[in-house]
């Protein structure tokens, strides 16, 4: 079985990764972004609490991230296995990962990071586009990823193109002073284990992907 933590800066691909390795493997990957996404879209009770700190690019509290979390990881499909985008970001949260998958009889069994530079994180996150529709949400990248048929709509559905409120300049930034204040120190917490693998995040999509199958032994 494997339950992967997959860490790095905003824009370093951790998404993109987690969805190819969960293809892969075929377990899912629980992102904390897209389940806050989802409670705010959904405008639940806890989505309009998390609103503001995803807003500004702030830590979302502890205990909103262990319900969504929790709740997510009591669905069956997680029983094989999970892949975690963006989840554990402080040493408090990683301590409560473990609790709960002592609890679910699970293990972490892997921990890749991907290795970026601010600099580049900046200009990968700024350009990046989505899909408006709730339905769809394609990603794009104004320099990576354009559309092919508008600039500002979406190939496959049409709907406008939209920035994320935590895309712009000062979210980002905020975003990654938080990563090396909190999260960086996950490197120590874990490497004690001997499950930490450091990948070169700024290299083409497809070699960051061999790199990291070889690091799961796929």
């Amino acid at each position: 079985m494997y339950n992967i933590i997959i860490m790095g800066p905003q824009g370093s691909g951790k998404g993109t990764q987690a969805e190819r390795i969960s293809k892969k493997l075929g377990i899912p990957a629980v992102s904390t972004g897209a389940l806050f996404r989802a409670e705010v879209e959904r405008n639940t009770g806890l989505g309009r609490e998390i609103a503001p700190y995803l807003q500004k690019g702030e830590r979302v509290p502890s205990d909103m991230v262990r319900a969504v979390v929790l709740d997510r990881l009591s669905e069956q499909d997680t029983e094989a296995g999970a892949i975690f985008d963006g989840y554990p970001r402080t040493i408090e949260q990683a301590d409560t990962l473990d609790e709960m998958m002592t609890k679910l009889n699970r293990h972490i069994t892997h921990v890749l990071y991907l290795d970026l530079t601010d600099a580049e994180a900046i200009r990968r996150l700024g350009g990046r586009r989505v899909c408006s529709n709730d339905k769809c949400r394609l990603s794009y990248h104004i320099e990576f990823k354009k559309p092919e048929k508008d600039p500002d709509k979406c190939d496959r559905c049409g709907s406008p193109l939209k920035q994320r409120a935590d895309d712009v300049p000062e979210a980002i930034k905020r975003r990654l002073e938080l990563f090396h204040s909190d999260t960086r120190p996950l490197l120590d917490f874990y490497k004690h284990r001997g499950i930490v693998f450091t990948i070169d995040g700024s290299g083409p999509m497809q070699g960051v992907e061999i790199a990291v199958n070889n690091a799961l032994g796929l």
